[in-house]
């Protein structure tokens, strides 16, 4: 079996938090058959990029680069977030076009592959992940790297359209077809991609899976839609219901019920709809009033971009309007919170809610909405509202599917959810959850990388 190494813009070293399912997966794959995990350190200097640390655990090397505060802020905060980010979620409206943002964000990934390549072996298994690296094999194949290389993008791919309105875009796209294997969420993104690269990328389909380039090189493209660690998410919500903060969202609520929605602040989330999806609830269903009530819980990211702290003040100021025009004195309907719970904690509030709102306006997967399924208690579960527009939607389908558009559809879905039958929730619960058992993180990883080491 050869040595894996996975490339990421951020790694989990030693020591560090890693409640993150991919972490978990990647970290299982490494130590299955030894390897290096290779990316940013997170540490942002004041001289130049490019200084290299190690840490060991076991069979795993674990390297990590510095960047200067000038490429952090080009490649990171600059191309890969409001450039890539709003393009692959289908908002051309926020994109930044600036061109010294792109040539920081190639700058970063030639440096990534000067430091990257001596490291390499012939018989390597290279696994590059997301959209920060896009054009890393290509630039590794330039330094007489030969070794199979695959890439996975963990978010959606826009259509063809959308990705020519990117300035030089086949520039950076075309460099995908360096990779022997390309995995994306859905068949919905490979169709996507493989429109692109027929139209506008230089490309030719061969047939449902393969691309060749106009050179004659030949990428395989396939989804491969990644999973939880289902069965330690359903444990940990289970013991999680002793939890001081779980048992304190109990006692709060005073049996009534509660639907919750865990989001990074970020507007591919669809929060301001959800918002207004829930006062619509209020308003189409007076009669449920004062029964049930919504937690949204929206950790603040990336809070020196201006979009991010415009959706955050427009937050502040519709939970402000929901709940003055609908609480009252023993009820408040809608707790917005903005900080951070630990993963355990979080699972035990998936418990405890009798809807899970998960309406993103454009999401690769959404792995909350997996793990609200795998949180559920068997006897009496919850119901899963999710966005038609998330990945996650192609597999569980016993969820209440929704347009996350369309507010009073979001709003009859909540009403549905609270007042459906025990039998018909153990019913579609009990079908998602075998999926889940069945799909989790690590058949996600072992079928990726069969498929890339099964390529000639």
């Amino acid at each position: 079996m050869s040595r894996l190494v996975v490339v990421s813009n951020r790694v989990a070293v030693p020591g560090e938090s890693r409640a993150g399912g991919l972490a978990v997966g990647l970290q299982a794959a490494l130590q299955e058959r030894g390897g290096v995990w290779f990316g940013w350190s997170g540490r942002s200097v004041q001289g130049e990029s490019g200084d290299m640390h190690e840490q060991s655990e076991s069979n795993i090397r674990y390297i990590t680069m510095d960047l200067s505060k000038k490429d952090l802020d080009s490649y990171y905060n600059g191309f890969s977030n409001r450039t890539l980010w709003p393009l692959l979620h289908f908002r051309l409206d926020l994109i930044d076009y600036d061109r010294s943002k792109r040539e920081g964000y190639w700058r970063v990934n030639a440096l990534f592959a000067d430091k990257l390549a001596p490291l390499l072996r012939e018989d390597d298994t290279v696994w590059i992940h997301d959209y920060h690296l896009i054009p890393l094999a290509a630039l590794l194949r330039e330094r007489g790297i030969g070794c199979r290389i695959g890439f996975f993008l963990h978010v959606p791919v826009p259509s063809a359209d959308l990705i020519q309105a990117l300035p030089d875009h086949r520039a950076l796209f075309s460099t995908l077809y360096s990779y022997d294997l390309l995995g994306f969420q859905t068949r919905r993104d490979v169709d996507r991609f493989q429109s692109y690269a027929r139209l506008f990328g230089g490309g030719r389909l061969i047939d449902a899976n393969w691309i060749q380039a106009s050179d004659g090189r030949r990428v395989r493209t396939s989804a491969f839609p990644i999973g939880i660690d289902t069965a330690h998410i359903a444990r940990q919500a289970r013991t999680a219901t002793s939890n001081k903060p779980v048992r304190a969202l109990r006692q709060s609520l005073e049996n009534r019920k509660l639907a919750i929605g865990v989001d990074r602040l970020d507007y591919s989330k669809g929060l301001p709809e959800r918002f207004h999806g829930f006062e619509h609830y209020l308003r189409r269903y007076p009669q449920q009033k004062g029964s049930m009530t919504y937690l949204q819980i929206a950790p603040v990211s990336r809070g020196s971009v201006n979009e991010y702290r415009k959706l955050r003040m427009e937050l502040e100021q519709l939970a402000g309007h929901i709940n003055g025009g609908h609480a009252e004195a023993d009820w408040t309907p809608l707790r917005y919170v903005n900080q951070n719970y630990a993963h355990s904690t979080l699972t035990g509030f998936y418990r405890e809610a009798a809807v899970g709102l998960v309406t993103p306006l454009r999401d690769g997967m959404n792995l909350v909405a997996k793990e609200y399924v795998a949180s559920q208690n068997p006897d009496d579960p919850g119901v899963l509202v999710l966005s038609l527009l998330a990945g996650a939607a192609d597999e569980l389908k016993q969820a209440l599917l929704v347009n996350p558009h369309d507010l009073d559809g979001v709003a009859d879905a909540i009403a549905t959810a609270a007042n459906m039958p025990r039998a018909e929730r153990i019913e579609r619960w009990r079908a998602m959850f075998e999926h889940l058992s069945v799909h989790d993180i690590n058949r996600w990883r072992r079928d990726y990388l069969q498929a890339l080491e099964g390529l000639h």
